[in-house]
């Protein structure tokens, strides 16, 4: 990661790297972690993908095995630990996809090249989730999906404080956010919303994103 100057993008970058020291240090353990999310939800989620597919924040290859054929998938990944178990995990399924250490913030591919951005509980440990969103947004065919699974804040007005009182704690810890508003921050991004699926008393939601 490079610093270009003094201020927000230095700030940023420091968290960055953060970040992906503590999700490599968790790597070991991370599929324990994704529990949370069921493999029935993670198979209607990436059921939906088509054509040209770029995985956000594809981790340890949790989604991998639910790819329908016919995809051809690229899944990026800023953590070198994670990315290494989801090339064993491909390897042993024989699955052809592309596997990138890439920052979401920074994407390495010219605008339009995908039919479908996927991403599931990413947006949480992005440090400027409205640019990494654009991001998402420009990679995007004009015609294309994106499919977003997100854990967000409560809007219940009491368990949304108990989330952000316990907030630093998940960041230290495992550097994910537990109490951010992604739908406001996908249209921060420039992006339409489609529709929204609720999940686990509405803290978990599947959305559909126009770019």
């Amino acid at each position: 990661m490079h610093y270009f100057v003094k201020g927000w993008w230095t700030t940023l970058a420091v968290d960055t790297e953060l970040i992906k020291r503590r999700y490599n240090r968790t790597a070991t353990f991370y599929d324990l972690m994704d529990c949370m999310i069921s493999p029935a939800l993670k198979k209607k989620v990436i059921g939906r993908v088509r054509g040209d597919v770029l995985e956000v924040g594809v981790g340890t290859g949790a989604n991998l095995p639910f790819y329908p054929p016919g995809c051809r998938v690229t899944g990026i990944d800023f953590s070198p630990a994670m990315l290494a178990r989801a090339k064993k995990k491909a390897e042993a399924m024989h699955l052809p996809v592309t596997l990138l250490e890439m920052d979401v913030e920074n994407l390495r591919f010219p605008d339009r090249s995908f039919d479908t951005v996927v991403a599931t509980c990413v947006f949480c440990s992005v440090p400027d989730p409205v640019r990494g969103l654009a991001e998402i947004g420009r990679v995007c065919k004009a015609d294309g999906q994106i499919i977003l699974l997100e854990h967000v804040r409560s809007a219940n007005p009491v368990i949304g404080k108990i989330m952000d009182i316990l907030n630093p704690l998940s960041v230290n810890l495992i550097g994910s956010n537990i109490n951010r508003d992604t739908l406001a921050n996908i249209e921060k991004a420039g992006l339409e919303i489609k529709s929204v699926e609720d999940y686990t008393a509405k803290l978990i939601k599947l959305v559909a994103v126009r770019p």
